[in-house]
């Protein structure tokens, strides 16, 4: 009693390697500034016709649906229907300008989100310093060139997406961002390492413990994949299926050693999750579902790697299939575990036992009982 020891299991049907998860050029979590545009709605409001012009020519060459507003009212009446998804506004307009627009925005529930970007001909620090107090995003100095619009575009509707479907606990990518990410890999020409993270004995956790307990379990997990995505490869993505559901995608060569990072880590901070007296007796004690009281052992990791190294999957759903399998064997084992399609066997680390299944099995003696909640 008194420490929870990691067991770490490379399992393999078949024979293969991997590495880690988590980020992207810019950002751990999602890259910016991507090549390829993504699909929007675009308000441009500009009392200049030349401008909205200039504007509107740029962005539709780019791959976005353009509208146009002559004047703040305009573009006040055009939000009452369907919104877009990110607004150009100029500044100094007649009447109402930019400001006046964007505080009419942010003051209504349905526009506050919008991403915003000013359009102004006066860069003092000064006038930046307005509209962003206002709430604006952005600010574009004009004149500008093409690449500054269309990275600055780009870069806040990335973001903006993001922070819309990010999960509300973690801040990581959801389902939308993962599932996207996820086909731009398999359309790519570059191996990668699909990492399923679990929480096992989260549920007996959550009900000993309460929900905020819980959200510091999930938020703890959450800071060592990021963390460790960033220590191993600045590639790598992470995001939140949603409840102790995790997932990383990264470069063939960087998953088993971000699988390795992640529950090391995770070991070390464990005992921090408990009270003394709980960590000391090394179990929970209360009652499962069936109402019969069992003993649980601390929360632990299964993590499943799978490494698309000769370009076998096509579609989401064939990678998440072939997790399934691997997932529900990892969950019967004690401990932290990392279960692993190996296909070479160079990848057998050294000393590796056989498992009675076939599987290859590296590292310690970890304890962790299977018949309980998890």
């Amino acid at each position: 009693a008194g420490r929870f020891p990691s067991r770490i299991k490379w399992h393999d049907p078949c024979g293969s390697s991997a590495k880690a998860p988590y980020g992207g050029d810019s950002s751990c979590i999602l890259r910016f500034g991507r090549r390829e545009p993504l699909q929007a709605n675009i308000l441009v409001v500009d009392d200049e016709p030349s401008i909205r012009t200039i504007l509107e020519h740029q962005l539709a060459e780019a791959g976005y649906t353009v509208s146009c507003a002559a004047s703040g009212e305009e573009a006040l009446a055009r939000l009452t229907g369907e919104l877009p998804d990110l607004v150009l506004l100029d500044v100094m307009m007649p009447d109402l300008d930019g400001h006046a627009v964007l505080k009419r925005i942010r003051a209504e529930s349905r526009t506050h989100h919008l991403p915003v970007i000013m359009l102004t001909a006066r860069g003092e620090r000064k006038h930046v310093l307005e509209g962003l107090e206002a709430g604006a995003n952005d600010y574009i100095v004009k004149p500008f060139s093409r690449e500054e619009l269309l990275l600055r575009v780009g870069n806040l509707l990335e973001l903006s997406r993001w922070q819309l479907e990010a999960n509300p606990l973690t801040g990581l990518p959801g389902n939308r961002a993962i599932t996207e990410e996820l086909r731009r890999r398999l359309a790519g020409e570059e191996p990668f390492g699909y990492l399923y993270i679990d929480l096992d004995g989260f549920k007996p956790y959550n009900d000993h413990y309460g929900y905020a307990r819980g959200d510091k379990v999930l938020t703890t997990l959450a800071d060592i994949l990021v963390e460790a995505a960033r220590a191993t490869d600045p590639r790598i993505f992470v995001g939140h299926v949603g409840g102790d559901d995790f997932v990383a995608l990264a470069p063939a060569a960087a998953a088993r050693p971000l699988a390795d990072a992640v529950v090391a880590a995770f070991a070390e901070r464990r005992r921090f999750l408990y009270d003394p007296e709980d960590w000391s007796r090394g179990y929970l004690e209360l009652p499962d579902r069936l109402g019969i009281v069992r003993r649980f052992p601390p929360v632990a990791l299964t993590i499943v790697v799978v490494v698309d190294r000769e370009r076998r999957f096509r579609h989401p759903g064939e990678l998440q299939a072939a997790v399934v399998e691997l997932k529900r064997y990892g969950k019967q084992q004690p401990g932290d575990i990392v279960v692993q399609e190996r296909r070479q066997a160079a990848d057998v680390p050294a000393g590796a036992g056989v498992g009675p299944t076939g599987e290859t099995v590296a590292g310690g003696d970890g304890k962790r009982e299977t018949d309980g909640d998890t």
